[in-house]
């Protein structure tokens, strides 16, 4: 389980809900729920991170926030 903020709202330009890691620059996912947008980002941030780790870039450490509503 990951350790990073995740930041889920609304978008209008989208129609769907967004969630973000504001740590992890550019992982993002979208869902028709917040629900779903958040099991959509879990995946991103697999996926980040396994890149991250390929190419040898640094991973910044969590700060511990887990998850916010906005």
């Amino acid at each position: 389980m990951h350790k990073y903020e995740i930041i889920i709202y609304w978008s209008n330009d989208d129609q769907a809900f967004l969630a973000e890691v504001p740590e992890l620059p550019g992982c993002m996912a979208h869902g028709r729920t917040p629900d779903d947008a958040l099991s959509n980002c879990k995946d991103a941030m697999d996926l980040w991170l396994d890149t991250a780790r390929e190419f040898g870039r640094a991973i910044p450490e969590p700060k511990g926030r887990r998850l916010q509503y906005a």
